[in-house]
């Protein structure tokens, strides 16, 4: 399945730390990409580009202009398109999950400040981990690992120079020979 996360409504000077989480989140949760809509600063792109040459990847990393645009290309190449908010269907107590699997390719959207209400119509799918007010980093994680049923955990990344052997105590980090 081909996942891609479109992060709309940054705030310059302000959602630094959370866009870049997003992007983190997006890579070592399964997705193949992060897009950014509209401007965001240069450090965030950077960062995860170090991270993709550091930890591996796949993972791209774009800035485009209109979240519109992105939508209607996406669905062009058929895609679906799923926005996750605190206003749709609970993930928990719908099929809403299987019918987004069946898909193939998901786009999902997560915002940072109020969402343009087209957003909602523009959607294939208005998703909500919980019906009360978080974090979109915590929404994000929790959708793609529900929607991957815990596998990403698993993934081997390409190209990676470090990689973290895991223990049950202490820090255990390999440097991948090239």
């Amino acid at each position: 399945m081909e996942v891609v996360v479109l992060r709309m409504g940054h705030r310059v000077g302000r959602d630094k730390r959370i866009s870049t989480h997003v992007g983190l989140v997006a890579r070592a949760f399964g997705a193949r990409g992060i897009i950014y809509a509209g401007t965001i600063e240069p450090s965030v792109i950077e960062t995860l580009k170090k991270v993709v040459e550091t930890w591996g990847g796949p993972f791209i990393v774009e800035v485009k202009p209109s979240y519109k645009a992105i939508i209607s290309e996406w669905k062009k190449t058929g895609g679906i398109v799923v926005h996750l908010t605190m206003y749709g269907e609970n993930i928990e107590s719908s099929d809403v999950l299987e019918k987004i699997r069946n898909s193939g390719k998901v786009m999902v959207i997560v915002g940072a400040e109020k969402v343009s209400a087209d957003l909602y119509e523009l959607a294939d799918f208005n998703v909500a981990i919980g019906n009360q007010p978080h974090s979109e980093v915590a929404a994000l994680a929790v959708f793609l690992d529900r929607l991957f049923k815990g596998e990403e955990l698993l993934k081997e990344f390409e190209g990676a120079r470090l990689k973290i052997n895991p223990s049950s105590r202490g820090k255990h980090v390999v440097k991948i020979d090239e």
